[in-house]
């Protein structure tokens, strides 16, 4: 046994010799990809509809193999087809020539508009490309082209595969690919040339068609015809006669009192060059035979005004400069600047103040004498005249970054009540440009946090903007801001509302300056309550309070909204409203025998009985159905103090201070008393309006369903309503209880104030006057983009552009998504204006091209709808087809372009090359006829594309008829001849 199997042993140890190379590892792992993706037989499709190259959807896939070390990447490019029925077919197909040589004699896909250029070269739905993987890398020598176009020949043999098979040659940019294609017997070669320089015999069909004849080197003694398709391009680039109509806004014509090309409150719009730099035409004859037309160095029939097929492409400008985006983009630029408004503007303009105020009994006098001090005159220069002052102490009137007019157009325009004789007692000011109030465009501010349209807020977003754009850049902006931050102080000292503001609390869905701006206005109509109070208490004898008799003294509410207030319950209300100091001062009216009669006595009384004693005071109305418990008397809605109105920030402030309380009894009973400031002051409130009240009483009227009434029957057995405190109420130490007891029947007008309204303007004040110009920017932006979006959303209902409507709806929505939340990202901030830029540009386009197409001017209803739909098809289409060619409506007016643009060329032209004698002769003699001889309607065409096709017979007589083509471009610096030439590789 042992003897037996040493020979077995030693037959292991035979070494092979046969392991593969490199180059077949690579022809392998082709094979393997080819195999992956299934492309192995051959599979018809469907005959190609017209245009389906450009209108149909191409996919492709990719692959990575490598060569030794050198990486390629395989991508198969296809055209998504419905799959056709292939059972019963199959004998049939066997010696059907594959499904790309056929594509090569299809004529309804010639000259696609967009498409790979091995698909406008050779017309094919489906192909595979192999080419270095790194962009740098390129197949330079001869040996190695030979050697990878071996490779595929190989791996088509092997697989079967009968998709063309593509190798990327020499650097990127040259484009040049030879590749293969095998079918049963049949196979194709793609073969290129590409050239800087034309040479001159073959920019003309006689000299392809002699390339292209020897190539095939067809036996055959008449060779059968080639059929043609030719197609000239020519470039209008020459605007000459269409002078671009957008100008930049002249805001000087603006401050001299003309309508300039600018108003205040109104953003630029438009291109500030023609945003379309060219216009191509391409003219095409789509179906010649050899022998019908002549095309040599001499003489050539080609006349594009003759071209069956016209088509015509636009090429926009790259990033023309749009007078929105800019404007946008430009104050977007403040929100990254550090300075501080003082130091831009050098020292600051309140420090000098004590020297102009040094009489010391003028400054106490403010605290001693509160009444507002009587303006008869409210103007402009009233307004800023402090300001002023102080700007002129520290630099001269010509430093100024704004000028005067400039700075009084700009605060008429946000200021409207400063002209009149007196200012205003509405709080919003109108305009009728601004859209309705219902309207989705006028509510976007819902979605931005921005502001309405026709708000302060709203405007002084578009001055600054224009201010930065146009006047002084950041300094301008710096001093404007400083000019309003005084002219809110100059308002709330002197009780004039602010315009353009919505009267009630903030409103938490606008940004946080207008929230801002909307509090000063809230302490300014308290403020100015108030003092008009005291007048009135002061000259009335009867010392009725003026809530009583329903002014706007304590600023109510409307009866109904008031009581559904109340309804509402003590959380929500009591949380708005708690003022979070206990240490105030309060103004509180010197009526010296009320407080005498009342608030002093009512300290020392406790019970129902003696509060019953009381004079009942700050009765709002009788409440219809309800009557006091104890004694039977109609119960009364007092007066009760506004809850304090509250901004974002401050909300946030005092969610956190009450969340940092924690949860131990001692926070959970300070936050409770907090939060119970307001329900304490409208206890006060209902028991100064109801002597002899009790808690059971008010809880009916504040919150009804903590008191719950049962149906019970009595001694004497009738059905009589039983009510009593909640569940909730009945709590010991409840905070209810512990309020009622504690609360004192004073009036409204005599309790402590629960908004300290000189507290909170000074707050907003200090807040607006330590913004920077950043953080203004910040804050206004969204205003802008607003307004951008308003603008473009206006300018595009004049065009009725559909994808620019799309559009639009993409970027509300985006926006509304960025904008909604603090502080967000600049990168997407600045997504959203590059994506209003690209609409205006949109717009500008469409502008551009109906000028150049005269659509206005059409007289005929019909030609003018052409015009639109051509005009709407250039915007949206890669090319257009041109209906009538050059006899069309379109065409005529393409046609007019070019001879207007020749003209121009050719006149220009002579007058350079002309001496003044030579100059004289051409005037004496018919300049016109000249013209004529000498200028051709169109230029040379900047492109020359032929497609020459046949089928003959390769190699030889008796082979099978195979198709060939070759696709020739000649431009002025490029000269490139795409072959496919098939021949039988059975009999030959």
């Amino acid at each position: 046994m042992a003897a037996d199997s040493e020979p077995e042993s030693e037959v292991f140890e035979i070494t092979d010799f046969t392991t593969a190379s490199e180059w077949e590892r690579f022809i392998s792992k082709v094979e393997e990809v080819l195999n992956d993706w299934k492309l192995i037989g051959n599979s018809l499709g469907k005959p190609l509809e017209k245009g389906i190259f450009t209108s149909g959807t191409w996919e492709e896939k990719s692959d990575e193999i490598s060569f030794a070390d050198f990486k390629f990447s395989v991508t198969h490019h296809y055209l998504v087809q419905e799959s056709t029925d292939k059972e019963g077919k199959d004998e049939l197909l066997e010696d059907v020539i594959p499904q790309s040589m056929q594509d090569l004699l299809g004529m309804n896909n010639d000259f696609p508009p967009r498409a790979h250029c091995l698909v406008r070269w050779y017309g094919l739905r489906e192909f595979v490309v192999i080419a270095p993987a790194a962009h740098s890398d390129a197949v330079l020598s001869e040996s190695k082209c030979n050697l990878l176009l071996s490779s595929v020949s190989i791996a088509l043999g092997n697989t079967g595969c009968q998709v063309p098979l593509f190798v990327q040659i020499h650097h990127k940019w040259r484009r040049m690919y030879v590749g293969e294609c095998q079918g049963p017997g049949v196979r194709t070669d793609f073969e290129m040339v590409h050239l800087r320089k034309v040479p001159n015999q073959y920019t003309h069909l006689s000299g392809l068609l002699d390339i292209f004849k020897s190539k095939i080197g067809c036996p055959l003694t008449p060779l059968p015809p080639v059929s043609i398709a030719i197609r000239f391009t020519y470039v209008l680039q020459d605007w000459q006669q269409y002078f671009w109509p957008q100008q930049p806004p002249d805001i000087d014509a603006l401050v001299g009192g003309e309508v300039g090309g600018l108003e205040f409150g109104k953003l630029p719009f438009g291109a500030c060059e023609d945003p379309i730099s060219e216009l191509h035409l391409a003219t095409t004859w789509p179906h010649l035979t050899e022998g019908i037309i002549v095309d040599n160095d001499v003489y050539s029939d080609l006349d594009p005004i003759q071209a069956p097929h016209w088509s015509v492409r636009v090429r926009k400008a790259e990033n023309p400069q749009c007078l929105l985006g800019d404007f946008v983009t430009e104050f977007f630029k403040i929100c990254r600047r550090k300075e501080s408004t003082d130091e831009i503007l050098g020292r600051s303009a309140f420090e000098e103040e004590g020297k102009e105020t040094a009489d010391i009994t003028h400054a106490l006098s403010k605290l001693t004498e509160p009444a507002s001090v009587p303006i008869h005159k409210l103007s402009v220069s009233n307004m800023v005249h402090t300001a002023k002052k102080k700007i002129r102490k520290h630099r001269g009137v010509e430093e100024s970054p704004l000028n005067n007019d400039v700075l009084n157009t700009i605060l008429l325009f946000l200021f409207p009540d400063a002209v009149s004789e007196k200012p205003l007692d509405g709080t919003t000011s109108t305009d009728n440009n601004n859209p309705p109030s219902e309207s989705e465009d006028y509510n976007l501010y819902n979605q931005f946090k921005s502001a309405p349209s026709d708000s302060l807020t709203y405007k002084l977003a578009l001055c600054l903007c224009m201010i930065n754009f146009y006047h002084g850049g950041l300094k301008g902006v710096a001093h404007l801001w400083q000019e309003f931050v005084l002219e809110m102080r100059f308002r709330w000292e002197n009780n004039f509302l602010i315009p353009g503001l919505a009267s009630g609390p903030p409103d938490l869905r606008c940004c946080l300056l207008h929230q801002k701006l909307q509090m000063l206005n809230c302490c300014i109509e308290r403020k100015k309550a108030r003092d008009e109070g005291k007048k009135t208490s002061a000259s009335d004898v009867t010392n009725i309070y003026p809530g009583d008799a329903g002014k706007a003294g304590d600023q109510l509410v409307p009866d109904n909204l008031k009581e559904t207030d109340k309804e509402k319950g003590e959380v929500g209300k009591s949380w708005d409203s708690w003022s979070d100091s206990e240490e105030e001062f309060f103004e509180c009216l010197s009526d010296t025998e009320e407080l005498k009669g009342n608030g002093q006595e009512s300290g020392k009384k406790g019970g129902p009985k003696e509060m019953a004693n009381l004079r009942p005071e700050g009765r709002l109305y009788q409440h219809g159905k309800l009557t006091l418990l104890h004694n039977g008397e109609p119960l009364y809605i007092p007066v009760t103090q506004e809850p304090a109105p509250m901004t974002e920030d401050l909300l946030e402030e005092q969610s956190e201070v009450l969340a940092k309380l924690g949860t131990s009894a001692e926070g959970a009973h300070l936050r409770a008393r907090m939060q119970s400031a307001c329900l304490l002051s409208d206890m006060e409130s209902f028991k100064a309006a109801n002597p002899g009240c009790s808690l059971e009483d008010f809880v009916r009227w504040y919150s009804p369903r903590d008191y719950i009434e049962e149906e019970v029957i009595d001694e004497k057995g009738n059905v009589v309503l039983k009510g009593e405190l909640s569940a909730r109420m009945k709590i010991p130490s409840n905070m209810w209880v512990e309020a009622w007891e504690t609360a004192k029947p004073i009036p409204a007008r005599r309790q402590r104030r629960l908004f300290d309204d000189t507290r909170e303007a000074e707050k907003v004040l200090h807040y607006l006057a330590i913004q920077k110009p950043a953080d203004l920017a910040r804050h206004l932006l969204p205003c802008v983009i607003h307004a951008a979006v308003l603008k473009v959303k206006e300018e595009e209902s004049l065009e009725n552009i559909s994808s620019v409507k799309k559009i639009i709806k993409q970027i509300i929505s985006h926006s509304s998504k960025v904008l909604h939340f603090p502080n967000p990202e600049d990168k997407k901030l600045e997504e959203i204006i590059h994506q209003i830029t690209n609409v205006e540009a949109l717009i500008a386009r469409a502008r551009s091209l109906k000028a150049k197409f005269g659509t206005e001017k059409c007289e005929q209803e019909e030609e003018k709808e052409d015009l639109e739909r051509f005009v709407s098809c250039l915007l949206e289409q890669p090319e257009v087809l041109v209906t009538g060619a050059g006899r069309g409506h379109a065409g005529r007016i393409i046609h007019k372009l070019f001879v207007n643009a020749q003209r121009l060329t050719e006149s220009s032209d002579e007058a350079a090359a002309m001496t003044p004698p030579e100059e004289e002769l051409k005037r004496m003699g018919s300049p016109e006829e000249r013209r004529q001889n000498s200028v051709s309607d169109f230029p040379p065409p900047a492109g020359r594309e032929f497609i020459l096709r046949t089928t003959v017979p390769r190699p030889a007589p008796y082979s099978k008829a195979l198709p060939q083509r070759m696709y020739s471009v000649l431009t002025k610096e490029d000269f490139r001849l795409a072959g496919a030439f098939s021949s039988d590789t059975s009999f030959f």
